[in-house]
């Protein structure tokens, strides 16, 4: 399995898990909420900030017909009118250099999603060190092919695809010439049911393709996020908002900083668990070694003395023989005489 470099940092098997914490449309149509994101991100001890660069107009057009609605039961955006959605969430293109120039000086990674030639464009001139191909334009194999034409990293979320129209995109972005692939694992709903993660496609998608493999997650909390680590998910994206009450677009299915906070300590603390297959004591183990049950003598005696369920018994801490031999002592007698606490051995019987 091969690593990906992202900015300092290495993605892959074996590497602490990459936190990247989405900044989307939950800066409010505010830049200076923005950049107050990208200090929250910071701090927060995340590895990296994503945006996503586009223009209402670069990723549909202005019609208010039905097939430009979201569907009326959506749970969070019902009804709205793509064009004007978009104009709500978008991330203006004169903000990418503060936002990008405060990232870089707060110690985060920064990249973001393209969804046309102009956001490529505008990204190459920040020269940020990777990209990602959100979950709807997987499909979009000529933009695949452009940005993979930079030779820089390509993320691609894997939202709604089958495994042909994976293979489809991986192929195009290894023949386009992109600097290494990460696949995410993805339920693109907004928000997501926990239990539509299916986590364990995680390994599967890593042994199809062999490449790192993590996941883009739209559920609440952190929970489902921390499992994914225990499946192989070596890259955590998450969305973040500074309030999850002030309406943002993408604010109920966004983490509070401090959530943020939690998710980076949790996803590494559970990497760490993973540890290796080994059966048998561990390093911090040795302590408790010692505190194992064995027979002790447990009252004074003498010699001659019978060893009796009185005067011998199993208790911590090690030392003595095992307790299975209990049956096996018992009736014999001593051979000296013997002080409480001494450990039973052979020789004293």
């Amino acid at each position: 399995m091969t690593t990906v470099k992202i900015g300092p940092h290495l993605v892959g098997a074996g590497e602490q898990p990459f936190v990247v914490a989405e900044m989307s449309g939950n800066h409010n149509g505010d830049l200076g909420r923005a950049l107050s994101i990208v200090d929250a991100v910071a701090a927060s001890g995340a590895h990296a900030l994503k945006l996503q660069t586009y223009r209402p107009d670069t990723i549909t057009i202005d019609v208010d017909t039905p097939a430009f609605r979201i569907s009326g039961g959506h749970e969070l955006w019902g009804g709205q009118n793509l064009y004007r959605l978009y104009e709500r969430a978008h991330t203006p293109y004169e903000w990418h250099g503060p936002i990008v120039e405060r990232a870089r000086e707060r110690g985060l990674t920064v990249f973001s999603s393209p969804f046309d030639p102009s956001a490529v464009e505008l990204l190459e001139g920040l020269d940020v060190p990777a990209y990602k191909i959100a979950s709807s334009e997987l499909v979009d194999l000529p933009l695949i092919r452009l940005v993979a034409g930079t030779g820089k990293p390509l993320v691609i979320s894997t939202g709604m695809a089958t495994l042909a129209e994976i293979d489809a995109a991986v192929r195009t972005a290894r023949d386009g010439g992109a600097g290494g692939i990460v696949l995410l694992a993805c339920t693109a709903a907004y928000p997501a049911p926990p239990a539509d993660s299916n986590l364990r496609r995680i390994p599967v998608l890593a042994d199809a393709f062999g490449v790192p493999v993590g996941l883009s997650d739209h559920t609440p909390g952190i929970g489902v996020p921390v499992a994914s680590v225990a499946l192989g998910a070596c890259f955590i994206e998450k969305h973040v908002t500074l309030d999850r009450g002030d309406g943002g677009v993408d604010s109920d299915f966004s983490l509070h900083p401090d959530e943020l906070a939690a998710l980076v300590v949790e996803s590494a603390r559970a990497h760490a668990a993973l540890g290796g297959t080994a059966v048998g004591p561990t390093p911090a183990e040795r302590e408790g070694l010692r505190f194992r049950r064995s027979l002790f003598v447990v009252a004074d005696v003498r010699a001659g003395d019978e060893v009796t369920t009185a005067n011998v018994r199993s208790i911590r801490p090690a030392g003595g023989l095992p307790p299975v031999e209990i049956d096996r002592v018992l009736g014999r007698t001593f051979t000296t005489d013997v002080p409480r606490g001494t450990p039973l051995s052979w020789d004293l019987v």
